[in-house]
């Protein structure tokens, strides 16, 4: 008898530990589509989990070490009083994604409360936030609270909001819709030749995690990186882009963002070749509207509490497609040099640039819109 309880206790243990590992897959997946702007299937998925899916929400990134992460799960749920939905980051090992109900136990007026007891609760970890948004927006979302969680590691609470202005996707929404549709309609209306290859959803949700995450990507969507090498190379061919430069990345990440539900346009013709990325850019960033963001955006660079040259380095970053050993050889400094003055930026910007998903398209864009309106800033 004593065996047998044993053997009972063991065997529960091991359902117990699969019932916990399938959780965190589901969430996981929940996240993926949320990310992909599949709502409904999230919605779907999520409902056989709890709680449900807060609308709207306010996305938070705790950095913690990987071993602490069930703990502070199970934090997030107390403070929030099981309302947080909470899910392990699927590319790095020590962060945990929270989206929380928009005016919960923050308060209506901001983030202090939950961030606050999460920094204090953690130690030598960091929590960024993000502003309040609808669901849909979850993927500007997590950039917002992983930028926050760059300007937390350098503050002595620990935790951030993401910091006010707008994001370039509304500013050149009215101008870039057009331009953004019939750039990506090969990729949109892209048909596989097997069954096994990927279809358009798939190589549209792949460029988005290699522009956020580079070869983090494959973690995020589980494949192996011959696998994801192959895709881009597709995703090269169907574009006309050049994805080892950083305008083309930066072109195709405002692209995609400004068509987050993946609309289906019609080709300029059978076989015809892609028009390219830079086709018509020059024309939305021109648009008054993103003209005024580029302006608000680059304005931190050469404000009272930017650092000495920041403008001049972060140029010379873009220039060299975010490198850092051409970006030091061109400033004549090192690399750890110049890997400093980019984090003491990062606090100035209110952006991560150096872990991705990086400022640095946003910041091309930004600078390429000024010097197109003749407002660059000087260095």
């Amino acid at each position: 008898m004593p065996l047998a309880l044993v053997l009972r206790a063991e065997a529960a243990e091991r359902r117990e530990r699969r019932a916990e590992l399938a959780e965190s897959r589901a969430r996981e997946a929940v996240l993926h589509l949320l990310m992909n702007g599949r709502l409904s299937t999230a919605h779907q998925i999520a409902e056989a989990l709890s709680p449900s899916l807060p609308e709207p929400m306010r996305m938070y990134v705790v950095a913690c070490r990987p071993g602490e992460r069930t703990a502070v799960a199970r934090l997030c749920g107390e403070l929030t009083g099981g309302s947080a939905w909470v899910v392990r980051c699927p590319v790095y090992e020590g962060h945990l994604i929270v989206l929380v109900p928009a005016g919960g136990p923050d308060g209506p007026d901001g983030h202090a409360a939950l961030g606050a007891a999460l920094a204090a609760a953690v130690p030598g970890g960091a929590v960024g936030a993000s502003g309040e948004l609808p669901l849909r927006e979850a993927p500007a979302a997590y950039t917002q609270a992983f930028h926050a969680l760059a300007v937390a590691r350098s503050r002595p609470e620990r935790h951030a909001r993401f910091g006010p202005g707008p994001e370039p996707e509304l500013a050149a929404h009215a101008a870039g819709s057009g331009w953004a549709a019939a750039v990506l309609a090969p990729l949109h209306t892209y048909r596989p030749r097997r069954p096994q290859d990927p279809g358009a959803q798939e190589l549209r949700a792949t460029a988005r995690a290699w522009l956020d995450f580079g070869p983090h990507a494959t973690r995020l969507l589980k494949v192996h990186r011959n696998t994801l090498a192959t895709r881009l190379r597709l995703i090269e061919s169907l574009t006309g882009a050049d994805l080892s430069r950083l305008p083309d990345q930066a072109a195709l990440s405002l692209a995609l963002r400004l068509t987050p539900d993946g609309p289906l346009a019609v080709p300029a013709g059978p076989g015809a070749p892609p028009a390219g990325l830079g086709a018509g850019l020059d024309t939305v960033l021109r648009h008054p509207d993103v003209a005024a963001w580029a302006r608000a955006h680059l304005a931190p660079l050469t404000g009272p509490d930017a650092p000495p040259g920041a403008y001049g380095t972060v140029r010379a970053w873009l220039r060299h497609d975010g490198r850092l050993a051409p970006t030091a050889a061109a400033l004549g400094i090192s690399v750890p040099g110049t890997r400093k003055r980019l984090a003491r930026t990062e606090t100035v910007l209110q952006r991560s640039l150096l872990r991705s998903p990086s400022a640095r398209h946003d910041l091309w864009l930004a600078h390429h819109a000024a010097e197109l309106d003749g407002a660059a800033p000087p260095c």
